[in-house]
């Protein structure tokens, strides 16, 4: 892609999400603006602005990019972030929008009159948001890197200093109406091009996907790799490397890569001839198109994978902080509910192309499976489909939408860390959520930078993760059972988020390790979710005399329709 294009297209998504962030100065004046832009978002308004948020990075680039790397077992993360919605419509939209609070912890303390479940959920909010905003940060600089060659850090500082204009001058009024843009400019910088490459690849005499062998180059193919990388060859190849191989420095020099392991240091280039195989990222499961094309075919312990991927993201939804904070700027609970089932309609059409340019990947753009990083598939198809100056308008399309992913995402979660952090650690008001605003991005860009690159729907899938092993069930027991105790509540918290907490740390740090113990660390959710439950329940039983005193006003207040409640003032936490 020509740079110019790509970065033009950047710009034109930044300068159009500032001018309509400022937009929200005008209209947001007080901390319910803020917090909840004062419980007056229709349903459409707020279903496109959850779409925009929830449709991260991880949606626009990653799913494509593991598709590409595995396959049909991938195509369970759409399915799982759009039916997660379900759950949230079956369970707990309505009851959580009647509750009256601003935050997650706001409904733990209301529900469970303890400031103690409020303090660890606060805890909770700010390291499942981080860990989601981590891989938002490295995606942008992963972009920025690809259409222009900047250093990977300037994605992450850009995304981070516009969601902090967006997010100070106007709060959740202000990010609501960017975040509605940028859902269907999303859209539209998916559906779009994808149409151009369809087209394409049936002009291409439409090939498909049938080989046993693994992947091969159909011409004479550069491939840049910009981070260290270690890969398996499996039959000899000759090739032309400019950079450092296996630790020897080669300028432009001839090289037979012998089968085996052999390690690629970063800002390396590796000329490969016509026909060869694409050498694969030592570890990848699926090498061949035939595994690629079968389910539950090539990776370790598949099965319990596929499960624990099912839950975590079927499970996780009701639990991300970002999202349930959306419930709360709704007037009522039947515009709640309305809501989301508008959201299961936008996340439908939007999740039936990230899938398509995996497979057209697959086809066209096999080398991103030597390097690392298939997340860039989605920016790289345009350009090697089309070419000239239409794959390049067509590529500054695409990053510009996965421009608009990062800054909606980060938008969200940002709010949502920076209410919890101005009610629980700073004074509270507008002053205290700016301030708030500032700490919820410092930390996380700070990670991104000094953390290794890690594929952005796995990291996102671990936020998942935790947040299914920890929120899930608070809510769901929160809401529908009424012999919840304190210590109960507590117990489950602080087990899942322990349990889940650690196999994200290990899994991120180091990698998780080979067998049935590395499948459990990286996919925990299968595991993780019913002790959580359990340790709930059962403590809770043990518990009986914990009970909080006002417990049945509280269901009764989650569970009455507004037309029909006799309590219409809304709860405010106490402050103590």
């Amino acid at each position: 892609m020509n740079a110019a294009y790509g970065l033009a297209g950047v710009l034109l998504v930044v300068v159009a999400t500032v001018l309509i962030g400022v937009l929200g100065v005008r209209i947001s004046r007080t901390t319910s603006d803020f917090y909840v832009a004062s419980r007056t978002v229709t349903p459409l308004r707020n279903a496109s602005a959850i779409g925009g948020e929830y449709l991260s990075a991880a949606s626009f680039l990653g799913i494509a990019g593991l598709i590409l790397a595995y396959g049909a077992d991938m195509l369970w993360l759409p399915v799982g972030w759009t039916g997660g919605y379900l759950v949230l419509l079956v369970l707990v939209s309505a009851p959580l929008r009647r509750s009256g609070a601003y935050t997650l912890p706001d409904f733990a303390e209301a529900r469970l009159e303890s400031m103690a479940v409020r303090r660890v959920a606060s805890v909770l909010v700010v390291l499942i948001s981080w860990l989601y905003l981590l891989p938002q940060f490295q995606s942008a600089g992963l972009v920025l890197r690809t259409v222009t060659g900047a250093p990977v850090w300037t994605g992450g500082v850009l995304v981070a200093v516009v969601v902090a204009v967006n997010v100070l001058v106007g709060g959740m009024r202000s990010v609501t109406l960017v975040q509605a843009f940028q859902y269907w400019m999303k859209l539209t910088a998916l559906t779009v091009p994808l149409i151009f490459l369809l087209l394409a690849w049936r002009y291409d005499g439409a090939p498909g996907l049938s080989s046993d062998e693994p992947p091969r180059f159909g011409d004479r193919t550069t491939v840049a790799v910009g981070t260290a990388v270690t890969v398996d060859v499996t039959a000899p190849v000759h090739v032309v490397v400019d950079g450092r191989v296996d630790g020897r420095d080669h300028r432009d020099a001839p090289l037979t890569l012998n089968p085996g392991r052999h390690h690629f240091d970063e800002d390396t280039s590796v000329t490969f001839p016509a026909g060869a195989g694409v050498p694969h990222v030592t570890g990848s499961p699926v090498t061949t198109d035939h595994d690629w094309a079968l389910p539950l075919d090539g990776r370790e312990h598949s099965l319990y994978a596929t499960y624990s991927l099912i839950l975590a993201t079927f499970l996780g939804t009701m639990g991300l902080p970002h999202v349930l904070v959306r419930f709360y700027t709704n007037p009522d609970g039947r515009a709640a509910r309305r809501t989301t089932v508008m959201v299961l309609s936008l996340l439908g059409a939007f999740y039936l192309f990230p899938a398509l340019y995996g497979v057209l990947g697959r086809l066209y753009t096999p080398e991103l499976l030597m390097t690392g990083r298939a997340d860039a598939v989605v920016l790289t198809l345009p350009g090697r489909l089309i070419g000239g100056v239409g794959g390049d308008l067509l590529g500054a399309l695409v990053t510009g939408g996965a421009v608009a992913a990062f800054l909606s995402t980060s938008s969200g979660i940002t709010v949502s860390v920076a209410g919890v952090l101005a009610q629980d650690i700073l004074r509270g008001g507008v002053r205290s959520f700016r301030v708030a605003t500032l700490l919820a991005l410092v930390v996380p860009l700070g990670l991104a930078i000094a953390a290794r690159h890690l594929a952005v729907a796995d990291v996102v899938g671990l936020a998942f993760a935790v947040a299914a092993s920890t929120f899930c069930p608070l809510l769901v027991l929160g809401v529908w059972w009424r012999r919840l105790t304190v210590p109960g509540a507590l117990a489950g918290l602080v087990t899942g988020g322990l349990l889940a907490g650690t196999a994200v740390i290990v899994t991120i740090a180091a990698g998780p390790p080979a067998g049935f113990a590395g499948a459990m660390l990286s996919e925990p959710a299968a595991w993780t979710v019913p002790i959580a439950f359990t340790v709930m329940i059962v403590v809770s039983w043990c518990t009986p005399g914990r009970v909080p005193a006002g417990v049945a006003r509280m269901m009764v207040r989650l569970h009455t329709p507004e037309t029909l409640d006799v309590d219409r003032g809304t709860w405010r936490p106490k402050r103590v």
